[in-house]
């Protein structure tokens, strides 16, 4: 017979083999794949009951680890470009969109360890979690079993990504372009505003407005305001790409 909590820890268990399938790895330290998984929520609802550890430190250690190999990739596969360009496609890769698609890809949602309450408000198809869940998940690949693995995720998940960046789809300047779609359509340069700031200190997400004239034309978020910045013109060339124009 089995005893009180086995069945759900098979289950669970179940469920990580599943992810660590579709990752191509498996951990040998099991628990940085539960830490990993475990969002502070699931932590703060069973304080005092047992010890468990949030995903925010791995989180920030596989920021800098995906930066690395990121960085490596665009160094090796683009001699020619210069750091300003290589610092835009870096920028444009490894954004909040472009981690939590990969991220919703591999159905990471579905393992996540989450309170209740992030569950019920959807936590798990929520981009920014997701986001960090990637960083936190690709940081114990790297601490269990070294870079190899961990560069081979990275190759694997944003390999397909360089063809958009090497034809110019990716990687760009947006707050150039739409400027000089700005000037060239209404005659007037655009302008950005905060207009929120959320999260943690180590984890701030900034929100930020454009527009031209008095029109809003369109909003994004990003990590840094410059990042932000650059989700919102990326929004508003759609949208002029669309034919929606400003009023005026």
């Amino acid at each position: 017979m089995c005893k009180p909590g086995e069945e759900t820890k098979s289950e669970e268990q179940s469920t990580t083999d599943e992810l660590e399938s579709s990752i191509n790895y498996r951990f040998v330290n099991r628990q940085l794949l539960a830490e990993a998984l475990t969002h502070r929520s699931y932590v703060n609802e069973r304080r005092g009951h047992e010890r468990v550890q949030d995903n925010e430190r791995l989180e920030f250690f596989g920021d800098a680890v995906l930066g690395l190999l990121v960085g490596k990739m665009l160094f090796t596969r683009f001699p020619e470009s210069r750091e300003g360009v290589l610092a835009r496609m870096k920028a444009s890769l490894v954004d909040e969109e472009t981690l939590a698609g990969l991220a919703a890809a591999m159905g990471l949602g579905r393992h996540l360890r989450l309170g209740r309450g992030e569950e019920r408000s959807g936590g798990r198809e929520r981009r920014s979690l997701l986001a960090n869940t990637y960083e936190a998940l690709l940081a114990a690949v790297y601490l269990d079993g070294g870079s190899e693995p961990a560069e081979r995720i990275v190759e694997r998940d944003f390999a397909p990504l360089l063809a958009g960046i090497a034809s110019g789809a990716s990687g760009r300047d947006f707050k150039t372009d739409f400027q000089e779609a700005a000037q060239s359509r209404f005659g007037t340069a655009p302008t950005y505003a905060l207009i929120a700031t959320d999260g943690p200190p180590h984890d701030r997400r900034f929100t930020v407005a454009a527009f031209v004239g008095s029109e809003q034309m369109g909003e994004g978020s990003g990590r840094s305001k410059k990042e932000a910045e650059q989700a919102a013109a990326r929004e508003c060339l759609a949208r002029l790409a669309g034919g929606v124009g400003a009023e005026g």
